[in-house]
């Protein structure tokens, strides 16, 4: 890793609201029957913001995300309003990937031509799916006709763009995963986010689910799945750099691989999450998820913090490890040895490469193999013992 990989520093906000909730998410996101008080609120992201940058000053700006919820139902003066604050507070690199998440149905010409004149050069859609059955079945609002107008507005609008798709839905085969996979690499430029469907407590398909009403791929189908994509993925020059992610070389999401990579963000908004580091301790910061409550904090205190834990070496070495393992570059054992103050064990590693889970390469880095990407969470537990 390169010494400005090592100082890249991210930028996250988080827009929490919505049109509507769909039954598979967990994120913290809310749908207001009532217009949402935007000035208000592009007012408290810049006092926090203010706040976070006298913790964590001097720092140049590499990335920016603005995620949700649904960032592109903000107003593009609400997004500039963002971007500003970044900038009186923060250097920000000449070279910044600003990224904005957006839903087909809150796509129009005029507003991405607004969030472009505000200073974003990357857009996400948030496709899910190319057929109009299963956009339902997702809880979606919009169509597989709308989904493509919008991934068609912003090949226009940005030189750079991606969507993401969610398969191993229910009754979802190998065979018609190919065909939509093969439709979408089609309308892709440079980048995919491939996301197989996970069902998560507290969500409506979790109780559906649970009721058996709600059927999923078996984990044969799932890994079959899991393995047309990777394979087509990779015939048409967008090979998996991360166990979701899909991108041609040079095109990969710069904030992703910052958290991926073990890099220092700030975390703004309702429910945002950050890593700063702060007299060389790793800060693991979280606000207040309540929208209303995030802005009350805000306004009082200058900040929605609700959560500040300094990291000790070895929780900072799983996370490094965790969060490494999912990249196909994999990591480097010798920074892990430098943050938990111990290298890994040569006997477990050593197991892991007769099992083909994991390779290690002439120079020692550590990567995950494709057989041991499905099985991750048993590799890292494993390697973490």
């Amino acid at each position: 890793m390169t010494g400005a990989e090592r100082q890249a520093f991210g930028v996250y906000v988080h827009w929490p609201f919505c049109l509507s909730k769909c039954p598979y998410c967990d994120f913290n996101s809310h749908v207001r029957q009532t217009a949402i008080d935007e000035a208000r609120f592009a007012a408290a992201f810049a006092r926090e913001i203010a706040t976070t940058a006298e913790r964590v000053s001097g720092r140049e700006v590499s990335s920016i995300f603005l995620g949700g919820g649904t960032p592109s139902l903000m107003a593009p003066a609400t997004v500039g309003a963002v971007l500003e604050a970044i900038g009186k507070h923060w250097r920000v690199g000449s070279d910044v990937e600003v990224t904005l998440e957006a839903n087909p149905t809150s796509v129009e010409a005029t507003r991405f031509a607004g969030y472009r004149a505000a200073g974003v050069n990357r857009v996400s859609l948030g496709v899910q799916a190319l057929d109009d059955a299963s956009l339902k079945a997702l809880g979606r609002l919009h169509t597989a006709r709308e989904a493509l107008d919008a991934v068609a507005i912003a090949r226009r609008s940005f030189a750079r763009y991606s969507f993401d798709l969610i398969y191993a839905r229910p009754g979802q085969t190998p065979e018609k995963w190919a065909d939509e996979l093969e439709r979408a690499i089609a309308e892709a430029a440079e980048h995919l986010s491939l996301y197989q469907l996970t069902v998560e407590e507290g969500t409506p398909f979790f109780g559906l689910h649970a009721a058996g009403k709600l059927e999923t791929p078996d984990e044969a189908t799932a890994r079959t799945l899991y393995d047309v994509t990777q394979a087509i993925c990779a015939r048409h020059g967008l090979p998996g750099y991360e166990i979701s992610n899909h991108a041609r070389p040079g095109a990969e999401c710069r904030h992703n691989l910052l958290y991926w990579r073990g890099e220092e963000y700030a975390g703004i908004g309702p429910g945002a999450h950050g890593r700063l580091d702060i007299d060389g301790i790793r800060h693991a910061t979280a606000t207040e998820r309540r929208p209303e409550s995030w802005l009350m904090r805000v306004e009082a205190n200058g900040h929605g913090v609700v959560t500040d834990d300094c990291l000790n070496s070895e929780e900072r070495a799983d996370e490094f490890l965790l969060m490494g393992l999912r990249l196909a570059e994999g990591i480097d054992p010798k920074r892990y040895a430098q943050l938990a103050g111990r290298p890994l064990d040569p006997a477990r590693v050593a197991l892991l490469r007769e099992e083909g889970a994991i390779t290690v390469d002439a120079d020692g880095r550590l990567r995950v193999t494709q057989a041991g990407f499905p099985v991750l969470d048993a590799v890292v537990a494993d390697l973490a013992a």
